[in-house]
């Protein structure tokens, strides 16, 4: 005679109960205010130039601004090939820009959010450029309070900012 196998309803209350408890107990809400980031980050900084740049075919230079967990940067590029189109390359001359939130685990920043429009509003797909997902992370060598180098790990270029304007994190609601 085969036996069966039946659940008493409170076996079965148990269970659902036992797996939804866990299914939830590894999920968390965001938070409702900014972190504040890193403190040696805070402000605007900026990278005037490129070793050799005039020899190079193309290269950018950067912005970067940071408030409390947030970034915003500008990408100016120079090439002197032009690879688009002229209304996009403006003779080998252009911006782009990005924000979002950054975390930094020891000496690697990573750097997530999304390609924007001058004014930093949302840019759509399409146009000029890149749009859509940013996401970089930058080795950060501190040379001095005001000095910074960010090596990118996707460019060979380096990136070596100067401090303009130091700021504080003053969290904002989210």
């Amino acid at each position: 005679m085969q036996k069966t196998f039946r659940l008493s309803p409170f076996t079965f209350y148990l269970s659902a109960f036992t797996f939804l408890l866990s299914a939830f107990s590894s999920c968390w809400f965001n938070p409702n205010m900014q972190t504040p980031g890193q403190p040696y980050l805070q402000g605007e900084w900026q990278q005037d130039s490129v070793t050799n740049q005039k020899q190079l075919l193309s290269y950018s230079l950067y912005r970067l601004k940071f408030s409390c967990d947030s970034f915003f940067v500008s990408i100016h590029s120079f090439s002197k090939v032009n690879t688009g189109a002229d209304t996009c390359m403006n003779s080998g001359n252009w911006t782009e820009y990005s924000k979002g939130t950054y975390e930094q685990k020891h000496d690697t920043l990573h750097l997530k959010g999304q390609f924007c429009n001058a004014d930093f509003s949302l840019k759509n797909d399409g146009g000029c450029f890149r749009s859509g997902d940013y996401e970089e992370f930058l080795v950060v060598h501190k040379k001095s309070d005001s000095l910074l180098q960010f090596a990118s790990t996707t460019n060979v270029i380096p990136i070596i900012a100067h401090l303009i304007n130091r700021t504080t994190c003053h969290p904002k609601p989210l």
